[in-house]
């Protein structure tokens, strides 16, 4: 075979001019869309690297904002169990004092009770006793009286009338 055959008669050195033209023709173009397309890639991880720090920054102000309403309703909280526990321990002592005041009422209720009932046993003695003693009276007078003695009795009864009564009213 030939020793020494020529450069265009090898098919790899065609591969390799037609390589070259069309690397020549068509390079600057793909390399313009492959950068192209490598600057739009670039772009947009750019510009959502941007989105995810905003969305970031006001996530944080919505945190801190959260932490401070909460806060502020646990501070709210807290106020309203101090004011429920004074309103409770407020009602507490009224109910306290009520119910001694109650207490109190009915322990003079009772007493006025026990002491009208004292007179009351009083006066039925008294008017027993008269009863006793205007029945022996009446007998003793009736065995034992004249006429004239009797009339001087009764004359007598009368006079002091006013002055018994008088101390009646007064007592």
């Amino acid at each position: 075979m030939h020793e020494h055959e020529s450069f265009f008669a090898d098919p790899k050195n065609w591969v390799m001019i037609a390589f070259f033209i069309f690397f020549a023709i068509f390079g600057g173009k793909i390399w313009g869309a492959l950068t192209g397309m490598l600057d739009a890639r670039a772009d947009k991880v750019r510009s959502e690297l941007e989105e995810a720090s905003r969305l970031r920054t006001e996530a944080e102000a919505m945190l801190r904002s959260a932490e401070k309403t909460r806060d502020e309703a646990l501070a709210d909280a807290k106020a309203l169990i101090a004011g429920a526990q004074a309103e409770a321990a407020r009602l507490t002592a009224a109910a306290a004092a009520e119910a001694e005041a109650a207490a109190k009422r009915r322990e003079q209720m009772a007493i006025d009770r026990i002491a009208a009932a004292e007179k009351a046993a009083v006066d039925d003695v008294r008017l027993t006793a008269v009863d006793i003693a205007s029945s022996a009276a009446r007998a003793v007078i009736a065995e034992g009286l004249s006429a004239d003695t009797s009339a001087a009795l009764i004359d007598q009864a009368i006079a002091q009338l006013p002055a018994a009564l008088a101390t009646r009213r007064a007592a």
